[in-house]
């Protein structure tokens, strides 16, 4: 489909879509739609903000107050190549296995899935059909976090031994409250929505198995809202990473890569576009690469022209990627619910 724009639907409709949808206005070979939710009056409000015509505003309310009807509706559009997925986690299979089997190319926001089995069926059935398939774990895309990859591979801090992918947060008392899918006991929790860009790092640069030798987490009504754990990676167990992540407290927000010869420390590791590079012996070099547009243009940039190449996987965030991510994320939830 090189010749033509790719046409993009957006499944949901809250403040990570409106995000995604003013990144897209910038990405020159797509354009938006149609909107899906539940509320006639959110999807009118939405698609007034971003250019969707009144009639591609779909709702659950409009269409008989059947929950998904609209969802479904926009899957059936003949004009929509692929949907970026913004649902809460818990609702990420359903709607990514049916885009998939619809013929769509997938967005999906992060986590992919709830699970590391849930992943598995995700990924087999984007096997199956053959369909573009991307987990949307945007912090890969940016160019900083490419500059460091550069850095990396040049040697820049010697042999790899350690990664620290630290994301601690005072979200106030946002599980507490409930509402959200932050406080969905299957599905919330902090592990599963900010320890996913923590477990992205390590992923990308220490090898599988992922071994929890010691965590400390801390609850609140039934969903995890701390959690710092401490892992061996690979099958000698000889390269180390710590995962920490908080809903409950606000700490250190930074990725640290540690070799032989020194350390790369990310600023804002989840939105990352500065950081300093320590090497042993030489003075601190500090790497300013900002966004193009924002932290999301470089990921729809990226899924686009993948779409457009006729490609079914993306080399930056493979499927095996982000199974891997999952499985670790499974081995440090078993760990704190045991």
């Amino acid at each position: 489909m090189a010749e033509k724009n790719v046409r993009w639907g957006i499944i949901g409709a809250g403040r990570i879509a409106h995000r995604f949808a003013r990144s897209l206005a910038h990405e020159p070979h797509s354009e938006l739609v149609a909107i899906s939710c539940r509320s006639v009056a959110r999807a009118a409000a939405f698609a007034a903000e971003h250019g969707v015509s009144e009639e591609n505003a779909l709702s659950d309310e409009a269409l008989g107050n059947v929950a998904g009807a609209a969802h479904a509706a926009l899957l059936a559009r003949p004009d929509v190549d692929a949907v970026y997925l913004a649902l809460p986690h818990g609702m990420h299979l359903t709607w990514a296995v049916a885009a998939l089997r619809a013929g769509r190319a997938v967005l999906c926001e992060k986590p992919a899935c709830a699970s590391a089995a849930e992943t598995q069926t995700l990924v087999s059935v984007a096997r199956e059909t053959g369909k573009l398939l991307m987990e949307a774990m945007k912090t890969r895309f940016t160019p900083l976090y490419r500059r460091v990859h550069e850095l990396m591979g040049k040697g820049a801090i010697g042999e790899l031994l350690r990664v620290e992918a630290l994301l601690e947060n005072d979200m106030g008392d946002r599980i507490a409250r409930g509402g959200d899918y932050m406080s969905d006991p299957a599905a919330g929790g902090i592990l599963l929505d900010s320890g996913i860009y923590c477990a992205s790092w390590i992923d990308d640069y220490l090898p599988s198995p992922y071994e929890v030798t010691s965590v400390r987490a801390r609850w609140d009504h039934d969903v995890d809202c701390f959690v710092d754990a401490e892992l061996a990676c690979g099958a000698s167990g000889e390269k180390t990473a710590r995962l920490a992540t908080a809903a409950d407290t606000a700490g250190p927000r930074t990725a640290t890569l540690v070799g032989t010869a020194g350390k790369i420390v990310v600023e804002d590791m989840h939105r990352p576009q500065r950081a300093v590079l320590l090497a042993d012996g030489a003075e601190p070099v500090e790497l300013d690469v900002p966004y193009p547009v924002d932290d999301f243009y470089d990921q729809i940039a990226h899924f686009t022209g993948l779409l457009r190449a006729g490609r079914t996987e993306s080399p930056v965030m493979p499927l095996a990627a982000t199974l891997r991510c999952a499985e670790l994320l499974d081995a440090v939830r078993a760990r704190i619910t045991a």
